[in-house]
């Protein structure tokens, strides 16, 4: 194969891969001195000269003209006679240079030529692509549904760029079809070998953030600032928002007339049940609106161990606790404080890790998880109910409700 033929087939990449003039130029000068080192040991003495957009290349071994039988490196020098051949007058201590033809590397050196090239045309597109992705961590991105596994779902998007969907980065209610388009934050970029991988996720508390931009235009100017985010995604959302602007109720332009603008990301979401919060730098009127929709009565701080005390209604705990004891979870999420909970004129009560000794504390997490953490928060509900909200079986919640209830009665 001729010099010209071989970097016709080569600029092919160039087309497809869109790779400007510079970069073309030193991939292939890099793979070419890489079959030069392998065939002839040594690089340095020689010349490569490229021009691409003509598909001329030209190679030029510069060797010392040495006296005939006195030759100690091929490579470097060459021998009178044989200098002779290419010039007949030269004398010992020139310089000869001495065009090389790609043929002569020999067929599988050229072979081994264009796979190398297509592995550093392939390395720096991976780059590229990182690069790219990088700058885009953070950030909503759309791509196609391609193909569905186990464990993730495989997205391309429209430059062909493979994105994936971890299980556990979707909402429990994401439901895809392959060609659907799946909208998601970009959570993380690496590089595993050469290979870039582009981590997609809807379960961010960023997705939500990034969401309330993209769908709210005074979020997306700067006029409504987020404070923060916590989710339970596909359950429960609790944004808390602020404006610098007493003009602008940040809820309401948030939520819109009847839940308007807020619908769409709700849908998106699963139906993800979103509480949105004016922000305050008061820590009791803050943990108060965190508690939203229950009503508290008061609330008492204690700012060191970062706990607080919430006096509620009777008929107020349950909202405060919320299903699932998402409420409250979230409420002490988004407040950064431990949140416990007393109903209004019930003045003795016993914390539940009193009761350590008698009561395994895994069995003390349980109820914990669902807002349960005082004897009488326990006592006051029916044992069933106990059963279907937490883990545990009949037989232990009855064992607990007998030990709180000696404690009384003693």
């Amino acid at each position: 194969m001729e010099n010209i033929a071989l970097i016709d087939s080569f600029s092919e990449f160039k087309d497809d891969k869109l790779i400007d003039r510079v970069t073309l130029m030193a991939i292939l000068e890099d793979v070419f001195r890489s079959a030069l080192k392998k065939k002839f040991g040594d690089d340095d003495n020689f010349d490569i000269i490229i021009n691409p957009d003509k598909g001329d290349l030209e190679i030029w071994r510069n060797r010392v003209v040495v006296a005939d039988g006195e030759v100690e490196d091929s490579n470097q020098e060459i021998s009178l006679a044989e200098a002779r051949k290419i010039e007949p007058d030269f004398e010992v201590g020139e310089d000869v240079s001495e065009e090389v033809k790609l043929i002569d590397l020999g067929r599988r050196s050229i072979l081994a030529l264009r796979q190398n090239l297509i592995a550093k045309i392939h390395e720096h597109d991976n780059t590229n692509i990182y690069k790219q992705f990088k700058e885009l961590e953070g950030d909503i991105y759309t791509a196609e549904v391609h193909h569905i596994r186990h464990r993730a779902v495989i997205l391309l998007d429209d430059e062909g760029n493979e994105v994936v969907l971890p299980k556990d980065k979707q909402i429990p209610a994401d439901f895809f079809r392959k060609g659907e388009n799946v909208r998601g934050v970009i959570e993380a970029v690496e590089l595993k070998g050469n290979k870039p991988s582009i981590i997609m996720s809807r379960t961010s508390p960023l997705f939500l953030e990034k969401l309330f931009e993209s769908e709210i235009p005074e979020v997306f100017d700067g006029l409504i600032t987020i404070k923060k985010v916590v989710r339970i995604p596909g359950e429960k959302a609790k944004v808390a928002v602020d404006s610098y602007d007493d003009r602008i109720d940040p809820v309401g332009a948030c939520v819109g007339m009847k839940g308007s603008r807020i619908h769409g990301i709700v849908r998106e979401l699963g139906n993800e049940n979103i509480d949105v919060i004016n922000y305050t730098n008061n820590v009791q009127l803050y943990i108060t609106r965190a508690l939203s929709p229950a009503k508290v009565t008061s609330v008492k701080l204690d700012e060191e161990n970062k706990r607080a005390q919430v006096i509620l209604r009777p008929e107020e705990v349950s909202k405060a606790i919320g299903r699932g004891g998402y409420n409250i979870r979230l409420a002490g999420q988004l407040t950064g404080y431990e949140i416990d909970v007393y109903r209004e004129g019930v003045e003795e009560d016993v914390e539940l890790t009193e009761f350590s000794d008698e009561i395994d504390s895994w069995i003390i997490e349980e109820f914990a998880k669902i807002g349960l953490d005082t004897a009488k928060s326990i006592l006051e509900h029916d044992p069933k109910d106990l059963v279907k909200r937490t883990d545990l079986e009949e037989e232990t919640i009855n064992e607990v409700v007998r030990i709180l209830k000696s404690e009384f009665e003693d």
